[in-house]
């Protein structure tokens, strides 16, 4: 048998700790208590329209739904070490909302959390907007579809990360990443991907300086790139582009074919540099 909470409001200390198999639904997380923990260790339970305003409230709760709900900025460290959850319409704005947990799947969320995603496991996000300073940093099989994000320091030491009809406003994005696949997407972002490892970007659209140093096993296949110079310095590439590149610096193996260069900068390489670089005959 579930049990079912409505309408009701805690604030008291691990208030419904290792609740199980349990609907709640329209509850206020909050109060003058301001207790922690309120739904710790709880276990397949579906929360529907609930508000909250506690720090802590999911930790170590294993399969849970969360629909149409809000965690506020007061909602601090809100899901961590949590696994087999699905959170769809939900709005998500406290600091360190997800960490080390697993099986995660955010659908039509709004997120404004810095240090979003931490060391975590197969997490899939669609059709969201999310705000993160450092966003997924250290976690490994991530899908990203139709989202719209904005951060600093975005995918840094990630691992097997699937990117998808998005749009990301970024800067240090994908550092020290493995295995990264990014499609139909713009990513704007300063000192791109510098020390990836099998970065590889499909139809995409890319801005800002001096992107994609310092790669291996880089690849752009059908991409555009707008406002980059000193591109793929040190790196091993094999690139496609398509339009113009303002400059390219000392890349480090491979082929680079575009349609115009303002400026090939070969000189004073610390490594040897024998990447060549193939102006289409179309463009002179």
């Amino acid at each position: 048998m579930r049990t079912t909470i409505t309408n009701r409001q805690f604030d008291e200390e691990r208030a419904l700790y290792h609740l199980q198999d349990a609907d709640v639904r329209s509850c206020t997380f909050a109060g003058p208590a301001d207790g922690e923990s309120v739904l710790k260790e709880a276990g397949n339970v579906h929360l529907t329209a609930c508000t909250f305003s506690l720090r802590y409230p999911l930790w170590h709760v294993k399969k849970f739904t969360m629909n149409n709900a809000t965690m506020d900025e007061l909602t601090r460290a809100a899901i961590w070490y949590a696994s087999d959850g699905e959170i769809q319409h939900c709005s998500l704005e406290g600091i360190k909302a997800v960490r080390e947990c697993e099986r995660i799947r955010l659908d039509s969320c709004h997120i404004v959390s810095q240090e979003f995603g931490w060391k975590s496991k197969d997490i899939t996000m669609t059709d969201s907007d999310i705000e993160s300073e450092y966003l997924f940093f250290d976690s490994r099989d991530v899908k990203l579809e139709r989202v719209k994000m904005k951060g600093k320091y975005s995918f840094q030491y990630m691992k097997n990360l699937e990117i998808t009809d998005s749009v990301l406003d970024t800067k240090d994005a994908f550092w020290h990443s493995e295995n990264v696949t990014v499609r139909n997407s713009v990513v704007k972002g300063e000192y791109l991907a510098w020390f990836s490892d099998g970065l590889t970007l499909i139809d995409c659209k890319i801005i800002g300086t001096q992107p994609l140093c310092y790669c291996k096993n880089l690849k752009l296949i059908n991409c555009t790139m707008e406002d980059t110079d000193l591109a793929f310095e040190y790196s091993d590439v094999e690139a496609d582009v398509r339009g113009h590149v303002i400059s390219v610096k000392n890349p480090k193996s491979g082929i680079i074919s575009v349609d115009s260069v303002g400026e090939i900068i070969k000189e004073s390489p610390v490594m040897e540099c024998t990447a060549e670089i193939l102006v289409r005959e179309n463009n002179g």
